[in-house]
C-alpha cells in the first residue's frame, strides 16, 4: 500500500489536527462529518469533503475513525448508509477512537462479512497536543503484516505504534491507559485541595514534585489547571474519560479481574458529572474538594 487514499471521519478535538497532519505529509484525505462546518474548514486546507459516508467510502483505500463513543461506531459503520454499506474487499477501517472491546470485536467480524473490509482498532493517547505535534502513542489491534503495512500513513501522526495482538487488543490497552489516567485525576483533585486547606501554594506543586516518583504527564496537565482554577479550553472532556472508566469496569467483568480504584474514580466522576460537569476539564474534580464559596448557594 504504498500510497494509500484516505478517509478520516469525525473531525472533533482529536481528528481535526491529525487530519491536517496527514494533509502537511501529501496524503489525500477525503473528510467526512456530522457536522459539515468541520468538513468544510478541512476543506480550505486541502481535504476532499465528501457530501456522504458513501462518497468517502468509494473513494478511499483506508478509512479511519475517530469518533466519541461505542455507539457513535457502530452507528457510523452498520448505519444506514455507513462504512459497511459501501465498503469493500482490500479496504481497511482503521477506528482510533475509544470503544469497547468486545464490541470491537464484534463489529470487526460483522464488516468483514457485510463487505469483506478489514478492522484495525488503534485508539490514541497523548491528547490534542499530542495530535497536532503528531507526537500520539497508538496501541493497534489486528493482524500484525496488515499494521506493518499501515505504519507510514500513521508515522506523521505517531512517535509510536505497538502491536498488541488481535483485534480488540489495542482497546484493552487503551482501557488500561484510562484507567491510569482517570485515578490519577481522582487523586490529584485530591492532593491539591489538601494542599489549600493546609496552606500550601498548590501552584508550586507541579516543580516540587517533577522528576519524583509522584511525576506523570496526567500531574504535569492537571495540577497546574486545578491550582489555578484554570479551566478554559480543556484538553478533554470529563465525560470521555468518565466512558473509559466505565468500560474498564465492563471488561473486568468479562476477564473476572478486579478493579476497585478504577470503579471508584468511575463513580466520583459520575457524582461530578451530574452536577454539570460532564462536559467540562477533569480538572474541575478538585472544585469536588474546596470549601463551598459563599454565595455559591451549597
Amino acid at each position: 500500500m504504498p500510497h494509500p487514499t484516505l478517509g478520516f471521519i469525525g473531525l472533533g478535538l482529536m481528528g481535526d489536527p491529525m487530519t491536517r497532519r496527514l494533509l502537511d505529509a501529501g496524503f489525500e484525505v477525503t473528510v467526512w462529518n456530522r457536522t459539515p462546518a468541520k468538513a468544510e474548514t478541512l476543506g480550505s486546507a486541502g481535504a476532499r469533503v465528501a457530501g456522504s459516508i458513501g462518497e468517502l467510502v468509494q473513494k478511499v483505500d483506508v478509512v479511519m475513525l475517530c469518533l466519541a463513543n461505542t455507539e457513535v461506531v457502530e452507528a457510523v459503520v452498520f448505519g444506514e448508509g455507513g462504512v459497511a454499506e459501501h465498503g469493500h474487499h482490500g479496504q481497511t477501517l482503521i477506528d482510533f477512537s475509544s470503544s469497547d472491546p468486545e464490541a470491537t470485536r464484534d463489529f470487526a467480524v460483522r464488516l468483514e462479512e457485510r463487505c469483506g473490509m478489514a478492522w484495525v482498532d488503534c485508539p490514541v493517547s497523548g491528547g490534542v497536543a499530542g495530535a497536532e505535534a503528531g507526537s500520539l502513542v497508538m496501541m493497534a489491534g489486528g493482524e500484525a503484516a496488515r499494521i506493518d503495512a499501515l505504519r507510514p500513513l500513521l508515522a506523521p501522526l505517531a512517535t509510536r505504534v505497538t502491536h498488541m495482538g488481535p483485534v480488540g487488543a489495542g482497546q484493552v490497552t487503551k482501557v488500561c491507559n484510562q484507567m491510569v489516567v482517570g485515578c490519577q485525576a481522582a487523586v490529584l483533585a485530591e492532593m491539591v485541595a489538601l494542599a489549600e486547606a493546609s496552606g500550601v501554594e498548590a501552584g508550586r506543586l507541579t516543580e516540587a514534585l517533577a522528576g519524583g516518583f509522584a511525576d506523570s504527564t496526567p500531574f504535569r496537565i492537571l495540577t497546574p489547571r486545578m491550582a489555578a482554577s484554570d479551566f478554559a479550553d480543556p484538553p478533554w472532556h470529563l465525560r470521555t474519560l468518565l466512558k473509559d472508566l466505565d468500560m474498564a469496569v465492563a471488561q473486568s467483568r468479562r476477564s473476572a479481574s478486579a478493579t476497585p480504584m478504577s470503579g471508584l474514580a468511575a463513580q466520583l466522576l459520575r457524582a461530578h458529572a451530574t452536577r454539570g460537569h460532564a462536559e467540562h476539564d477533569p480538572a474541575t474534580l478538585v472544585e469536588a474538594y474546596r470549601p463551598a464559596r459563599k454565595g455559591s448557594g451549597a
